[in-house]
């Protein structure tokens, strides 16, 4: 099916007098008639549910649904983006590892490689997203286990050369990782491109209506585990909490990873989607292809506006011709980025607060890709953790506001934003 029919119909089909839509199994545990059929369950040579906290048919449906969006193998939810993010890198990483990463990334993505994770026991190099080859290269270390980066850097808006990052990743025989959260499959497929793995925080687009927390992780099934065994024990060796099994030879490229996190990282450390979640993420689901175009209409328009104004010192939207990723957003995202722009005020910080201050229409939340418009100062809010510095480095400078563009109508937005300048 063609991703549009995908988001509408995919991962779930009713058999005769079942219900229409995805059923929501409220439920911890799931009854057996013999501790023998139970015991195939936890030996995993049998599909089943006995515990929510590792798996649960609700949350099995939309998994497969935004699996089947991005083309991959298996996939798993997860109870927020960042659990998704954490999952999929601590999945092949442990300490005494490494990991090199794009330095433009959400800030929490940031602070959980660069602070929490470190003190496990790994290590990272960040790196330019404009890098050469030759400096991505340079990055990397005998204990690198994977590379990380965002399709759409939030709320940097740098837009990332896939295929660039993949070679390297591949070259030095690691998976690329890719939060794809921004884009969405409806506007840009990784897999496609280079990518191993895939995560999103579906509290943004996917859900759409500020309604659930929730992420999710894809595997492409297309990383050869086995081939790179020493590197990957935890995946190639077995693994003596789980009767001795070795999820590469057990489930092959497609379903290795994903039941690793699943029965390994969900087991232990419980961060489940709950089922009720999931059914609302799927009712945004079934309306994101229609959606992603008048967010990215209304970007634009925006984007467009704050362009030609003269207290405007600078906008990030990769849709404008001139804008650095503007050649690249035409490869890897040609009918449209996302609804978030980015912009600098003459004046700085005490002039982009005037300016939020001053909105009438849009909110100033934490959070983004909305159906509601919302708008943020980064540096006070989501990134202050972060050193101006830092903040320069992650393309997030000081006075840069984020506006997420959300489905109102475009001349409605742009008179808000009008008069909202006027007054700063």
């Amino acid at each position: 099916m063609n991703i549009n029919s995908i988001c509408v119909q995919g991962g779930y089909t009713p058999g005769n007098g079942q219900p229409r839509q995805i059923p929501i199994v409220q439920s911890t545990t799931f009854k057996y008639d013999t501790s023998e059929d139970m015991g195939k369950l936890f030996d995993l040579e049998a599909s089943g549910y006995f515990y929510t906290r590792l798996q649960n048919p609700t949350n099995d449906f939309v998994a497969a649904k935004i699996c089947q969006m991005e083309g991959g193998t298996a996939a798993m939810l997860t109870s927020s983006g960042q659990a998704a993010t954490f999952y999929a890198l601590f999945n092949i990483c442990g300490a005494g590892d490494h990991i090199v990463s794009s330095s433009s990334i959400y800030g929490g993505s940031y602070n959980l490689i660069s602070v929490t994770m470190k003190r496990m026991g790994i290590d990272v190099t960040f790196v330019d997203p404009d890098a050469s080859e030759e400096e991505l290269n340079a990055a990397f270390l005998p204990n690198t286990k994977v590379m990380f980066g965002e399709t759409i850097a939030n709320p940097a808006l740098t837009v990332l050369d896939i295929e660039k990052f993949a070679r390297c990743a591949h070259s030095h025989g690691v998976p690329l990782v890719i939060d794809n959260t921004f884009a969405t499959p409806v506007n840009c497929r990784p897999f496609a491109w280079g990518a191993d793995i895939v995560t999103h925080s579906t509290t943004k687009y996917m859900d759409g209506h500020g309604a659930a927390v929730g992420g999710c992780i894809v595997d492409s099934g297309r990383f050869d585990w086995m081939a790179h065994a020493d590197k990957y024990p935890g995946l190639c060796t077995p693994d003596e909490s789980y009767h001795g099994v070795t999820y590469a030879e057990k489930f092959g490229q497609g379903g290795a990873f994903i039941t690793k996190c699943t029965a390994q990282l969900m087991r232990d450390l419980g961060s489940i989607q709950s089922p009720q979640n999931a059914f609302i993420l799927n009712l945004g689901l079934e309306s994101l292809h229609v959606r992603m175009q008048r967010h990215c209409e209304n970007g634009q328009a925006v984007a467009e506006f704050l362009a030609a104004h003269p207290k405007v010192t600078y906008v990030n939207y990769c849709g404008l011709p001139g804008d650095k990723y503007y050649d690249l957003a035409q490869k890897y995202l040609p009918n449209g980025s996302c609804g978030v722009v980015s912009f600098g005020l003459k004046g700085g910080r005490e002039a982009a607060s005037a300016f939020m201050k001053n909105l009438k229409m849009a909110a100033i939340e934490t959070h983004v890709a909305d159906a509601r418009t919302c708008c943020l100062n980064p540096a006070s809010s989501t990134h202050r953790q972060m050193t101006d510095e830092q903040l320069a480095q992650a393309g997030v400078p000081a006075e840069l506001v984020r506006m997420s563009c959300g489905l109102e109508d475009k001349e409605d937005l742009i008179a808000d934003i009008a008069q909202a300048l006027e007054k700063c």
